[in-house]
Order: structure tokens, then sequence, then C-alpha cells
């Protein structure tokens, strides 16, 4: 674990979803796989790097590129939900440490908010046995299909779109937490002016580095108080 006091004073918190709330990048992956097999291709973890935090029209492009897919986006978009609705179907787990920090800060009435690249679909196929959970967040930005968002991550419109949300918003960027598994998510982050934590797989930090303000091995590992947060309960 990399982190340091903060001189950070956090007010509002959002959350990315894939592989940060969810458990879901080893489901992605299973899906890529049985597409990319058909054509004798393999999802490699430097073409897993190059689209995660991406929308999945932007992903579809970069694997057709990369692999040289005969497919429009269009088509290999169409083979992937056809995946999604198998791999997604049934258990999805949540990340650890994920569900008791959401629900300290909600306990707390600290806002927060999610978010994510997904598109509304598979959000909903992903979450369907996580209502409970979910419906804890302020709100929810479904950036591939929310019609604020032209540019997904590692531009920064996701995140300063989600944060104008909040009722009230907050007064300056630097007062937002954003947590991240993505490196395109943290360079959004960053550059929305926000206070970034990346929560990477371990195969993802061997491979590639990113200058987040704060790097955590999982999120079990956060100190909210070092962030002028309510700290965790000793029961916690």
């Amino acid at each position: 674990m990399e982190q340091q006091t903060s001189l950070h004073q956090i007010t509002h918190v959002i959350f990315d979803m894939d592989g940060l709330i969810l458990d879901t990048e080893t489901l992605y992956a299973k899906a890529y796989k049985n597409v990319l097999g058909n054509y004798g291709k393999e999802y490699t973890l430097d073409l897993k790097i190059k689209i995660m935090g991406r929308s999945g029209l932007e992903g579809a492009e970069i694997i057709i590129n990369e692999c040289q897919l005969p497919l429009s986006v269009d088509e290999f978009v169409a083979k992937m939900t056809i995946e999604h609705e198998k791999v997604f179907g049934g258990h999805v787990p949540v990340m650890p440490g994920a569900e008791r920090l959401i629900r300290h800060l909600y306990d707390h009435r600290i806002p927060i908010a999610i978010a994510t690249s997904s598109k509304r679909y598979t959000f909903d196929l992903k979450t369907k046995e996580h209502g409970d959970l979910f419906k804890l967040f302020d709100h929810i930005v479904i950036a591939s299909e929310d019609p604020e968002i032209t540019a997904g991550k590692p531009d920064p419109q996701t995140f300063l779109v989600c944060a104008s949300r909040f009722r009230p918003p907050p007064t300056k960027m630097t007062s937002v937490l954003v947590f991240e598994d993505s490196t395109n998510g943290v360079r959004a982050a960053n550059a929305a002016g926000m206070i970034s934590v990346w929560i990477p797989d371990p195969q993802i930090r061997s491979k590639q580095q990113i200058d987040a303000h704060y790097t955590l091995n999982s999120l079990l590992d956060f100190k909210p108080e070092q962030f002028a947060l309510p700290p965790f309960s000793s029961n916690h």
C-alpha cells in the first residue's frame, strides 16, 4: 500500500464500477476471449490495458484495429452483447472492501456517486443482484449513454458531469475523491482536477504506472480519516 497522510479535505466521493466495486474483469475477459477466439485471436493483457476505462464503442474500435478483425464496430458489439448476457447472467461478486466503504460513507451522509463507462444493458445485468447496495448512491452516470458526455475516459467529462449532479455540487474539484482501477480512469480524474485513488489489478500494476495521487492494493486499505472523512468504527 502506498498511502500517506492526506492534506485533502474530501466532501464528495465518486466510484468507478467495473473492477472497483464489482469483480467483473474476469467475466469481461471471458467474453472477449470467446469472441476473439472465433477469429484465431487472443485477448492479451496489453489489449486489456488499452481498453480499460474506455466506452464500449471505443474499446470495440481498438480491438478491431489491433486484432485486424473482419467486423464493423456494430457487428463486434452485437457479438459481445450475446457473450455479456452469458457471462453476466450469473453471480457477479463485489470487490473486497467495496460494500463496507460504500455503506460507511452513506451512513455518514457523505455524497457518493458512480461514474461508469458501462452500457446500460450490461450495467443492469451486473448489478441485478446488488440492488440494495447500488440504491445507496446519490446518482449513477452511465457515460456511454449520457447525452452530456461526448468523450469517454481518459477525457475528464465523465467525472465533471458526475460531480455537477451532486446536490449541492462540490465547491471545488479538489474536494472530490475518485476511486479507479484503470489508468484511463485515473487520467480522467486527474484531468478533472479531482483527487485520484488507484486500485489496480496486480497484473496491470506490474505492466503500467500512472501518476495517481494515491495507490492502494485494495479498498480494504483505505483509511477515511486521512481524507477528513469519518473513520470506520471499531467493529469494522
